[in-house]
């Protein structure tokens, strides 16, 4: 019987929906089962077939000892995503990789500690005409420490954002684009490489706020599901080829990974001409949203089977 580590924090114990749908599903394919949490000293990673990071949700509060324990735990066992993907990824500067390969990213800009936070949204307005804006850390996740702005007034954004820099974290700038308060996020599935479900997400960002919509580890989400487009299809395969180096693919190939990823949700935002622009790629720790997708817990494990026994 092999045996596979579910990876997980302690404060996110309890709070993965996802969870239940898994262990039922990977019961009855006869695997044995364990939840463990990342930073537990005494758990025995060498004794694990396999661990698949899970809802590892505190990790950008302590990233350089997530990241070593990422590539400890690599030595003695596989880890899926790999250190490689997790590295990328948990720093959305990735964004800007994807930009240059030809995927449509939502228009980003950084701010990196050293400068001016009123020196770097002033630039960014001036480029971008758009009437609202986010600020969020390039390191984040769940909505934490992002909040949405207008652009008449700065003042709060100029604030939000230096806070940031001083506490040496790189901040990302985002038009604000007010499709999603219509028609929600859409959120596409990916197991092994091939689509497997989808999701809308309804908007996190109230209008005139100061504060992050996070509440503990994430904000609260309004999930349906959601038949994708066909438009919405065609820019997540285009995401895929990318990291994958398809041969063929129309889009200019990154060859950051070689083989398919066990997980992969590409989130995407209509902007304001309605086409779909990629707002955030998923390869780390994101919710999967079992329970919206039929049998998709059991397609999850049968990649995780089918990778540990190849």
């Amino acid at each position: 019987m092999k045996s596979v580590a579910l990876v997980t924090a302690r404060e996110a114990r309890g709070l993965d929906e996802d969870l239940p749908f898994l262990e039922t599903a990977m019961r009855a394919a006869g695997v044995r089962l364990h939840v463990v949490d990342w930073d537990d000293r005494l758990a025995p990673w060498s004794t694990f077939d396999v661990a698949v990071l899970r809802s590892t949700w505190d990790y950008m509060d302590r990233l350089p000892e997530f990241l070593a324990w990422v590539d400890s735990t690599a030595r003695v066992t596989k880890l899926l995503n790999p250190p490689a993907v997790v590295r990328w990824n948990t720093d959305k500067h990735y964004l800007a990789d994807l930009a240059r390969s030809g995927i449509p990213v939502v228009p980003s800009t950084f701010i990196e500690p050293g400068a001016g936070a009123e020196e770097g949204i002033t630039a960014f307005l001036a480029k971008h005409h758009c009437a609202e804006f986010v600020v969020k850390p390039s390191v984040g996740a769940g909505s934490r420490d992002t909040q949405r702005h207008a652009r008449s007034q700065t003042a709060p954004a100029v604030a939000q954002a230096q806070r940031l820099l001083d506490a040496r974290r790189s901040v990302l700038l985002q038009p604000y684009l007010s499709n999603i308060d219509i028609n929600g996020e859409t959120a596409l599935i990916y197991i092994a490489g091939r689509f497997s479900h989808a999701i809308c997400k309804g908007p996190l960002l109230p209008p005139g706020s100061t504060a992050s919509p996070a509440i503990g580890l994430f904000a609260p989400e309004r999930i349906t599901p959601r038949e994708p487009g066909k438009d919405e299809l065609r820019v997540a395969e285009q995401v895929i080829s990318a990291l994958q180096g398809v041969p063929g693919g129309s889009t200019p190939s990154l060859q950051l990974f070689p083989t398919p990823l066990l997980y992969a949700r590409i989130d995407l935002i209509r902007n304001d001409a309605g086409a779909p622009t990629l707002l955030e790629l998923e390869l780390t720790e994101p919710s999967l949203f079992f329970a919206h997708g039929s049998q998709s817990a059991e397609r999850f494990t049968s990649a995780v089977v089918e990778l540990l026994n190849g």
